[in-house]
């Protein structure tokens, strides 16, 4: 019983620990430009943690066009970027 206790404690700790490492980070930016053909958003934003990063003002690719339904120039947005085959890409927004 202990042994079946133990190996259940194990499998939900490690659970635990897989879904908090990939949990999206959202930074707050402001849209400056799109690009809907090109798929990429011009944002000025706050610092990026997880990409070590600076508040700064850049073009990012889009992952998938339905995201552009939530941008637009001159809006407040938060978002989640990451590296993806070396480039920086909004994977979300909300």
């Amino acid at each position: 019983m202990k042994t079946i206790l133990k190996i259940t404690a194990a499998a939900m700790l490690a659970a635990t620990m897989t879904s908090g490492a990939f949990a999206a980070e959202f930074t707050r930016g402001t849209v400056k430009k799109l690009d809907v053909t090109a798929k990429k958003v011009t944002l000025i934003h706050e610092e990026l943690k997880v990409l070590a990063m600076p508040a700064m003002t850049m073009v990012f690719r889009v992952k998938d066009v339905a995201l552009f339904g939530k941008l637009k120039e001159g809006t407040n947005v938060e978002f989640v970027a990451e590296r993806i085959d070396g480039k920086l890409t909004v994977t979300d927004v909300k």
